[in-house]
């Protein structure tokens, strides 16, 4: 699997060229302490005048660094892949072997940040349910308008919370439906191999 990489994200990796070879380290440096603690401009500008380079060039490498580690280490992609992948960039051999080397030295450890900061999601605990029809009315005599509510029972940050939702019948049915085929997807081969690279 390929990582594409869009122009915006080559131009500020084409900043590496410039920076030089001995620079790369301490970009690929600034790049995981950004990913580890946020942006630190203040290191950035430390950097720029240790390697006498411009604070932009800087600033930029180090986003096409952040972009280029941590899209490859969510898709967790081998260093072949990886490799045709800056590879498209025009790097020179020594420039290649240096990036490749920090993404193999870094990856499980950007896996382990990225995961850090995904949002933390409610999740299923219980579902109560009731069917309520209505079958007349001052202006109707006759009519049958079901509805069915349900109060769905969530774990949140060791919290409980409710939900109560309210949907009619054909409504609940397509639902169902739009459910069971996503379920029957997940199944096939192609997802499995999305989500057996998502772990």
């Amino acid at each position: 699997m390929l990582l594409v990489l869009s122009v915006e994200h080559r131009a500020h990796l084409g900043c590496l060229p410039r920076a030089g070879d001995a620079a790369v380290g301490e970009l690929g440096r600034l790049a995981l302490e950004q990913l580890r603690r946020g942006a630190a401009p203040r290191a950035c500008e430390s950097a720029a005048r240790k390697l006498n380079i411009s604070v932009d060039i800087i600033q930029h490498g180090v986003e096409g660094l952040v972009y280029l580690l941590t899209e490859s280490s969510k898709l967790m992609i081998s260093e072949a892949d990886f490799q045709d992948s800056i590879n498209v960039l025009g790097f020179s051999d020594e420039l290649n072997k240096s990036l490749v080397q920090l993404y193999l030295d870094n990856r499980k450890e950007i896996r382990s940040i990225l995961g850090e900061l995904a949002p933390r999601l409610p999740s299923y605990h219980s579902l109560e349910w009731r069917l309520d029809v209505q079958l007349a009315s001052r202006s109707l005599r006759q009519q049958i308008k079901p509805a069915v509510t349900m109060k769905l029972h969530l774990n949140e940050n060791e919290d409980r919370t409710a939900q109560v939702l309210q949907t009619d019948p054909a409504t609940l049915l397509h639902l169902i439906q739009q459910l069971e085929q996503a379920l029957g997807e997940m199944k096939m081969n192609h997802c499995r191999r999305i989500v057996r690279n998502m772990k």
